[in-house]
């Protein structure tokens, strides 16, 4: 009989040791969910950018596929996409939305009042109606503010002093981008202080762009100034591409058009910016509200120079200008 209830308890006691970590599995809460929405399509220049927005998670304690789930939908440049997919991330129940470009943010901001919302655009937040105010943005967005429209009228000085000769400068803009109007008001008020005449062009189609390089051939424009939208950026292999072909020197929104062959580029870190916007991320899944956290407006910038592309041109960089730029990419 002693040896019976021995086993019996022995039994028990196994039993119970079994079943702790069943227990302990079902009480620990679940990964939070991140949607994230974006205007443009995946590939390499994305992945280096969700490389960015990754590191900020992490220095927050939020590592994907460990204790965070990201839920990626892409718009793939058609626009008219992103109220469907930010509807889907609300009923697929994420717990934020990161939104990237002011097309993504507008449509999640439609889309819910509730749920919090991290934008990345290149535009004044307030402006576009995203937030009140800087510091106080109020309701349920809060993010990073590029200034890239801010920076036309820099990358207009830095793309004179690459190429003083040039007089005629061609402007190629996406007229359907927010920004775009005020941009080209920077650019028309700085153009003259630095004795250049200024034609813009509008392309929001791949067959636009070539019409416009075709043009170029009856009247070759000194340089090309490209303008910033998230088509452009997609269309960026062509730009470049067709810039080199028709030897245009030409100045662009961001590295990515100087790390496949442009000739100079000059934009905020956006990779950085992505961090920053990993960072707030996380804040929020840790209980900070959107409401209290202060937009973010970029402080790093960078000069991209492609030298090789430059000896192709025949131009010679200027020293003065070689020292200031972030990277000579040879």
């Amino acid at each position: 009989m002693l040896r019976m209830r021995r086993r019996a308890f022995i039994k028990l006691i196994v039993g119970s040791a079994a079943a702790w970590p069943l227990t302990a599995r079902a009480q620990q809460p679940a990964a939070p969910v991140i949607g994230y929405l974006d205007s443009q399509s995946p590939g390499t220049f994305a992945d280096t950018l969700l490389h960015g927005y990754r590191q900020g998670l992490k220095e927050v304690g939020y590592v994907e596929g460990e204790n965070v789930t990201i839920e990626y939908r892409w718009a793939e440049n058609q626009l008219d996409r992103l109220p469907e997919l930010a509807a889907d991330l609300i009923r697929r129940r994420v717990a934020i939305i990161v939104t990237v470009a002011p097309p993504a943010a507008l449509a999640a901001k439609a889309a819910t009042t509730t749920i919090p919302i991290v934008f990345g655009v290149g535009d004044d937040p307030i402006k576009i109606g995203l937030v009140a105010s800087f510091n106080r943005p109020g309701g349920n967005l809060t993010g990073i503010n590029f200034l890239s429209r801010e920076l036309g009228a820099k990358r207009l000085a830095l793309l004179h002093e690459l190429v003083p000769s040039a007089i005629r400068v061609a402007v190629l803009v996406d007229p359907t981008f927010p920004v775009t109007e005020a941009l080209l008001q920077d650019i028309a008020t700085a153009a003259p202080t630095m004795g250049l005449q200024i034609q813009v062009f509008n392309a929001s189609t791949s067959s636009e762009i070539n019409a416009v390089f075709a043009s170029f051939v009856r009247e070759r424009p000194d340089a090309l100034f490209v303008g910033l939208s998230t088509f452009l950026i997609n269309r960026r292999v062509q730009l470049v591409h067709l810039a080199t072909r028709h030897a245009v020197p030409a100045v662009y929104s961001g590295r990515q058009y100087s790390e496949i062959g442009g000739l100079m580029s000059y934009g905020p870190n956006i990779v950085d910016a992505y961090r920053q916007m990993g960072v707030y991320t996380g804040r929020i899944l840790k209980g900070a509200k959107p409401a209290d956290l202060p937009v973010v407006q970029s402080t790093t910038f960078e000069l991209m120079i492609n030298a090789e592309t430059a000896r192709l041109l025949g131009l010679t960089v200027p020293p003065s200008l070689l020292a200031r730029a972030d990277a000579v990419l040879e």
